[in-house]
């Protein structure tokens, strides 16, 4: 099968590489003029036959919007676009609109598996119509990991309900990851644990609370034990702001999810304006002593 690839990043680029290794041929676009196949989209869908199947893997919002204009006006009736990027699934039905308009196929896709996914695969969770989804498979078997299809692969249901899933997906993930960080803390804190990293990496074998999370977190303890050559300073993509927000729109309680996600906007603040004021009230009813800046 053919392929246009549009953006080269980290994801995109090994994404090029590991369908090419399944015998596809893949002709990217990218601004880099280091990584690209082609010197602009037009002369991307030029190298390509019809019908076109094109995957977009650039940054959501502004950038993706514009990408998928662009196309909509390049590419032909019965060509296919796939956005694997991490839009918001409320995206997804505008981008399906525009390109219907042209009758040019949409198919929303989260994927999952980051920088080793050249190696390991890439989960996928995709929206869109069974048709469109069958055509596209090929692809999307070079891509996901080895073994069962439905272990890496999913059809999660109409337009904008692989970007949902991805979005969940995220959000667990967010959760997964404050717990790790904070089980790590305490330990680190006390005076009762004296290798930290040593009790982390015994939770890889027989524990309920081993993971691929885990395993990553063991091996960026072995290069810095107490990582303090990071600062505690965390940024979010989106995904997890959006699945609090659904959370609220259909009245179900996620305080895990939430929590890790304020805890990610408390690691961006060098003093706390909430976090005085708790202080100033303290000192005003009780006399509680408190520190001057």
């Amino acid at each position: 099968m053919q392929l246009g690839l549009v953006g080269l990043g980290k994801m995109g680029f090994n994404m090029r590489e590991r369908v090419r290794r399944a015998g596809h041929e893949v002709i990217g676009y990218d601004r880099n003029p280091e990584v690209t196949d082609s010197e602009s989209l037009a002369d991307m869908v030029s190298k390509l036959e019809s019908p076109r199947t094109v995957w977009v893997m650039v940054p959501a919002g502004e950038i993706t919007r514009q990408t998928v204009q662009e196309l909509s006006e390049l590419l032909s009736p019965g060509d296919v676009v796939v956005d694997g990027g991490n839009s918001k699934f409320t995206d997804d039905r505008v981008h399906a609109d525009l390109l219907a308009q042209k009758q040019i196929g949409y198919l929303d896709c989260g994927v999952s598996g980051g920088v080793w996914g050249l190696d390991n695969g890439y989960a996928l969770m995709v929206g869109g119509s069974k048709e469109l989804v069958e055509r596209t498979m090929p692809i999307f078997d070079a891509l996901r990991p080895e073994g069962p299809r439905e272990e890496g692969f999913a059809h999660a249901g109409d337009v904008g309900a692989g970007h949902y899933s991805k979005m969940v997906h995220n959000g667990i993930e967010y959760g997964l990851m404050q717990a790790y960080a904070e089980g790590f803390e305490l330990m680190d804190k006390s005076e009762v644990v004296l290798d930290v990293p040593a009790v982390i990496k015994a939770w890889q074998r027989g524990t309920v609370v081993r993971s691929w999370l885990l395993d990553l977190l063991v091996r960026a303890l072995e290069s810095d034990p107490e990582l303090d050559d990071l600062r505690g300073y965390v940024e979010d993509s989106g995904e997890g702001r959006w699945t609090v927000e659904e959370g609220i729109n259909n009245a179900v309680p996620l305080p895990v999810i939430s929590a890790a996600l304020f805890a990610r906007f408390a690691s961006r603040q060098e003093d706390s304006p909430a976090m005085r004021t708790v202080a100033a009230l303290r000192n005003q009813f009780g006399g509680h002593s408190v520190q001057k800046a």
